[in-house]
C-alpha cells in the first residue's frame, strides 16, 4: 500500500514540474516575443544609412504611418504598431523633422517621434529682389507657407511692431545660413530674423551708420542699390562712396537699378529714355534721394561696403567697354559722358539694344 502511494504521489510531482517547465518555456518565449518586436530591428532604409521624415503640424498617428509605410521604410507594421500602442504614442505625436537610422528597432523609432528631437534645418538664402520670391524660397525649407509670410510682409500693422513698414520688410532679412526647426511658421521666423537683425547690428556698425546720418533701413537700401550696381567685391565700397557723395551734395542718385525695380523688368541691360520718365518713387532718375526701401535683400558684402564706404571725389561711374564687370569712376559729367560713350558703342557693337 505504501509502495502504491509513494508511485501515485512521484507521478504527481513529475506532472506538476512538466508543467512548470512548460508554463516557465512558454512564458519564456512569450517574453522573448514581445522582446523581439520591441528592440529588434524594424527599419529598413534599402541600403542608405540615414534618411529625413518630416511630420507636417497637426498630423496625427494615421499621418505618421503613411509617411512610413508609403516609403517602405517599416519592416515589420504589426510589431511597429504593438509598440506605438503600447507607448501610447498616437497621442504624442510631435511634427518636425526627423532622422531615421537603419537598423532602428520600434522602441528606438518611437522614443525619437515621441521626444520631439528633430533635426535642425540649415536654412539658407542670398540676395533675392521681390518678396514673393523671399516667401517661395523660405518655404522650400521650412514649413512657414509661403502666402502666409508675404501676407506678413505687406502687413503694415504686423511689421510695424518691428519698426517697418511694406516698403522697408525686406531690411529685416540678412542674408546668411541659420539653423532652425523645420516645423517653424510665418510668424515665428520673422520674430527670429529680427533677433539676428539686432545681431548684425552691433556697436561698430551701428556707429559707423550714425556717423554717415543713416538709418539701418537707409544703410540697407543703399546696399541694394550697390548689389545691384556690381557683383565685384572689392569695387563695392568705391559705388557707395559715389552714392553717398551725391546724397550729401543733394543730387539724383540716377541708379540704373532702381528704374529697372520700377519697371519691374530685371532683365533689361540698356536704360531707355522711355524707362527714365516712369513716375515711381523708385525712380531715382525723378525722385531725389534714397527710394523708400531696399530694390533687393543685399548681400553682408554690400551692406559692410556701404557702412565703409571708400572716401573720393567721384560723382559718376558707368559700366566699362571691356565687358569685365567693372566700372569706370569720373569726377565731372564731361569725363563721365566720355566713359558713357565707350560703353554705349561697345553695347552697339555687340548689338545689344535693350
Amino acid at each position: 500500500m505504501a509502495k502504491k502511494k509513494n508511485k501515485s504521489t512521484k507521478k504527481i510531482r513529475t506532472f506538476f514540474i512538466t508543467l512548470g517547465l512548460v508554463v516557465l518555456v512558454g512564458g519564456g518565449f512569450k517574453i522573448f516575443q514581445l522582446y523581439r518586436q520591441v528592440e529588434e530591428t524594424n527599419i529598413n532604409l534599402d541600403g542608405k544609412k540615414e534618411v529625413y521624415i518630416y511630420i507636417p503640424t497637426g498630423s496625427d498617428y494615421k499621418d505618421v504611418t503613411n509617411i512610413l509605410y508609403a516609403n517602405n521604410y517599416i519592416i515589420n507594421r504589426a510589431s511597429f504598431e504593438w509598440v506605438a500602442e503600447k507607448k501610447g504614442y498616437a497621442g504624442l505625436v510631435k511634427p518636425g523633422k526627423y532622422k531615421l537610422k537603419d537598423g532602428m528597432s520600434n522602441n528606438q523609432l518611437i522614443n525619437l517621434l515621441r521626444s520631439g528631437k528633430q533635426v535642425p534645418v540649415k536654412l539658407v538664402f542670398n540676395k533675392i529682389r521681390t518678396k514673393d520670391r523671399f516667401a517661395g524660397i523660405i518655404s522650400n525649407q521650412i514649413e512657414a507657407d509661403s502666402l502666409e509670410l508675404l501676407k506678413l510682409l505687406n502687413n503694415e500693422s504686423f511689421l510695424s511692431d518691428y519698426g517697418l513698414n511694406r516698403e522697408t520688410a525686406l531690411c529685416l532679412f540678412i542674408p546668411n545660413t541659420y539653423e532652425l526647426y523645420w516645423n517653424t511658421d510665418a510668424k515665428a521666423f520673422v520674430k527670429r530674423m529680427d533677433k539676428e537683425f539686432e545681431n548684425f547690428w552691433n556697436k561698430t556698425r551701428l556707429e559707423k551708420a550714425n556717423s554717415m546720418g543713416l538709418s539701418r533701413e537707409e544703410v540697407i537700401t543703399m546696399a541694394s542699390i550697390v548689389e545691384e550696381e556690381t557683383v565685384k567685391n572689392d569695387e563695392k565700397p568705391r559705388v557707395a562712396g559715389v552714392y553717398y557723395n551725391r546724397i550729401k551734395k543733394g543730387m539724383r542718385l540716377q541708379a540704373d537699378p532702381t528704374v529697372r525695380f520700377a519697371v519691374g523688368d530685371f532683365e533689361i541691360k540698356r536704360i531707355l529714355t522711355k524707362h527714365l520718365s516712369i513716375d515711381s518713387p523708385y525712380n531715382t532718375y525723378r525722385k531725389a534721394g534714397l527710394p523708400p526701401g531696399p530694390i533687393c535683400i543685399p548681400t553682408i558684402s554690400s551692406i559692410d561696403a556701404v557702412l565703409n564706404y571708400e572716401k573720393h571725389s567721384y560723382l559718376y561711374f558707368c559700366a566699362k567697354d571691356d565687358f569685365s564687370g567693372y566700372h569706370a569712376f569720373a569726377k565731372t559729367l564731361q569725363q563721365h559722358n566720355v566713359n558713357a560713350e565707350k560703353y554705349r558703342k561697345a553695347l552697339n557693337k555687340n548689338r545689344i539694344y535693350r
